[in-house]
């Protein structure tokens, strides 16, 4: 496919999906959310794909919306457009994602970072729902995914302040998975990425998908459903090769099936 707000790249097992609208920070513009939209399900669609990475550029990850678009925009326009409709797509790609953030990541750059599975931040990073000094609040996810991975009293404080996040704070409060030299950032979620993509990749997915539902359903109904994931794998042959191999103390080869 061919894009015009972002950049594709295929390393072996892993993608890397660069956001490329450098003049406006990666402002998140319908153009630039449906073209991520669109390469993410493809890549989802790619059997040799394992793992993807969502990078920005140097100086933003995204930096929020693109408020040009919704400065004249109505209620029933918002409505009517489905304006988040993109996010929950993204959301349900069963490829594990991974975040490579540099710069600012603000808004709808925050929240569309928190929709992947790991984020990796540069030390210079910066996190934060600012939407509140624009007389808004988030609207795609920030207040529901903030609050479930840093607790409501950091939440509350980081959505009605609207202040920026460092990446050591980001840290601290289990928003990110780790914190990297900012000129390594990219190189540090491709390594991160190619780990994940040598595993087992229905054993991946499934362990991702379990993972979620902690977040979706009581706890009863989410031990059901790893369980039941548990119990499926035995029908893989990558289970077969893991055990083998294990025992054999040789390294496992894995085919995805």
């Amino acid at each position: 496919m061919t894009f015009t707000n972002i950049l594709v790249e295929r390393d072996g097992p892993v993608a890397i999906v660069t956001l490329n609208r450098p003049k406006v920070l990666n402002a998140l513009n319908r153009a630039t959310m449906d073209e991520l939209v669109a390469a993410h399900e493809e890549l989802d669609r790619d059997d040799a794909i394992r793992c993807i990475v969502l990078a920005g550029s140097e100086r933003a990850f995204a930096a929020g919306a693109d408020l040009t678009e919704m400065a004249a925009a109505t209620p029933v326009d918002m409505l009517a457009g489905s304006r988040f409709q993109q996010y929950e797509r993204l959301r349900r790609i069963s490829t594990p994602t991974i975040a490579a953030v540099r710069g600012f990541a603000l808004g709808g750059g925050c929240e569309l970072a928190m929709l992947c599975d790991m984020i990796v931040a540069g030390e210079g990073a910066r996190f934060g729902q600012p939407e509140i000094n624009v007389g808004v609040m988030p609207g795609a996810g920030g207040t529901q995914r903030l609050t479930r991975a840093v607790g409501k009293a950091r939440a509350m404080e980081i959505v009605l302040t609207g202040r920026h996040v460092t990446a050591d704070e980001a840290y601290g409060m289990g928003l990110i998975t780790r914190v990297v030299p900012d000129e390594v950032t990219l190189d540090e979620a491709r390594r991160l990425a190619l780990q994940i993509a040598a595993k087992p990749p229905m054993a991946v997915r499934l362990a991702k998908e379990s993972i979620l539902k902690a977040f979706d359903t009581t706890l009863e109904v989410g031990l059901d459903f790893e369980r039941k994931a548990f119990y499926l794998l035995f029908a893989t042959e990558d289970k077969v090769e893991g055990i083998t191999a294990f025992l054999a103390k040789r390294p496992p080869t894995f085919r995805g099936r």
